[in-house]
């Protein structure tokens, strides 16, 4: 993720020796060297020297470890953090990095790695019109971006975009799978499936229409498409995604709590 905010933050114009990456691994610090001559250190301190904000993109497992290498020069500089850490709350960071320091807490999703992500965002009080804005331009060089009004509801956005590629990923796999049943070739049921799931999501956020009336369009009366989404209805295709969401954040409020 971080690799690709930096590819993102590139293509939008912003100069190489205005980056700076730190990891524990040389050969990941030459990958990204690859991309740009960024400024790259093994030394997390020396990375968050003098910067204007600070991407914290780690396991949540280390999120400690990181956060603590960071505190004093962070608070020196007055950067604003901004983590992408699954699960670790705005109060375990304020604890971590200071209760005074500028934090923003968000949720990208993996089509962040194509430049088509979608990330949630919720900043602490410390945060004013410019940092969210900052945060914003960083989190945006990888999609589209869109802020909470309650940091609760990061286990929805978690239930709903974090999760949700995969979700797109089985219902694909399924048709893949019928059309197969239907005697059409591995190869070629993949194809129209996955074009099918690329163009329909094209028309849904090219045009200024309802998902519902988008549907309707497709839907000619005593059709195809109508008997086909009648099965759906009647085998209960609404509640069982309510219900896999609802678990899914159920589950990241746990995770929240786990890792404390």
């Amino acid at each position: 993720m971080a690799t690709s905010i930096i590819g993102g933050l590139l293509e939008q114009g912003m100069p190489a020796e205005n980056i700076r990456a730190s990891d524990p691994s040389r050969e990941a610090l030459e990958r990204l060297r690859q991309l740009a001559p960024i400024h790259t250190s093994q030394t997390n301190s020396e990375a968050v020297e003098d910067a204007d904000v600070v991407v914290l993109s780690v396991k949540p497992q280390v999120m400690a470890q990181a956060a603590a290498s960071i505190r004093e020069p962070l608070a020196a500089s007055g950067a604003m953090a901004v983590s992408i850490a699954a699960g670790i709350t705005l109060a375990s960071l304020e604890s971590a990095l200071g209760d005074d320091r500028p934090i923003v807490r968000c949720m990208p999703n993996t089509p962040a790695l194509l430049r088509a992500g979608a990330t949630a965002l919720f900043a602490n009080a410390a945060c004013g019109p410019a940092q969210r804005e900052l945060a914003e331009a960083v989190l945006g060089a990888v999609g589209s971006v869109c802020w909470v009004a309650e940091e609760s509801q990061l286990d929805a956005v978690t239930a709903l975009s974090g999760s949700g590629p995969a979700y797109f990923f089985l219902f694909t796999e399924a048709m893949v799978n019928a059309g197969e049943a239907l005697g059409l070739d591995r190869d070629t049921s993949t194809q129209l499936a996955v074009q099918t799931a690329l163009g329909s999501a094209r028309m849904a956020a090219e045009n200024d229409v309802a998902l519902e009336e988008l549907r309707r369009r497709v839907t000619s009366p005593g059709g195809t498409t109508e008997r086909a989404v009648q099965h759906f209805e009647a085998a209960g295709l609404r509640d069982t995604v309510r219900a896999a969401m609802a678990a899914a954040a159920e589950r990241s409020r746990e995770l929240a709590g786990e890792l404390g």
